[in-house]
């Protein structure tokens, strides 16, 4: 099984490419290798391979972190399921994986939705997604400061709130009142429980 994430960037135009794009681009670099994994294509549309489902909203709340500390967001799909043909670009590869993510993606704007999955199973999916729309009520709130916090914690989960406090350069109070704004342990139970589910469905 593999994981898609189809995405584009919210109102890209409201900043030049070059004051989102470079740090798209490194963040992606962490998480697979392009072209094969990820790619950035018609200006502001991204696609990314996960090869570990269970990683997906992890993933997806990662981009999502990083373009709302620079004030702009994404509307993303995942979609699981087969990948069928490699091509050197994974604009270019294709399976139900891709398949699912494309479908659910040219609907997500329509939805005035900005995040949503498609596994095949409609019962989960319907389950996900509704506990999905409920996580984006805050997710989608998220200003710059939070939207650090949340970036910076997810990529150091080992590390404690002082620490954490260090690489933002704020105090360990600071780093809580951030958290509580962010409602970042709710979100972290959010993508444990989304960890769970899915290792439970046969897609």
């Amino acid at each position: 099984m593999t994981t898609i994430i189809t995405g584009d960037i919210i109102n890209s135009r409201k900043l030049a490419s070059a004051e989102w794009i470079l740090g798209l681009k490194q963040l992606l670099t962490t998480l697979g290798n392009t072209p094969s994994q990820w790619e950035i294509y018609r200006g502001d549309e991204f696609q990314l391979e996960i090869t570990n489902p269970t990683d997906a909203l992890h993933h997806a709340i990662l981009i999502k972190a990083y373009l709302k500390s620079i004030k702009i967001d994404a509307r993303m799909s995942i979609g699981f399921g087969s990948k069928t043909y490699s091509a050197t670009k994974i604009s270019e590869s294709n399976g139900t994986a891709f398949i699912r993510s494309g479908a659910l993606f040219d609907t997500l704007k329509k939805q005035k939705i900005n995040l949503a999955v498609n596994t095949g199973n409609l019962d989960c999916d319907k389950e996900i997604n509704l506990m999905l729309r409920l996580g984006l009520t805050i997710m989608d709130n998220w200003l710059v400061q939070a939207a650090e916090l949340v970036l910076v914690s997810l990529q150091n989960p080992s590390l404690s709130q002082e620490e954490i406090g260090q690489l933002l350069s704020i105090n360990q109070a600071a780093v809580s009142r951030r958290r509580s704004r962010a409602k970042f342990d709710l979100i972290i139970e959010l993508e444990q429980y989304f960890r769970q589910k899915i290792k439970t469905i046969a897609i």
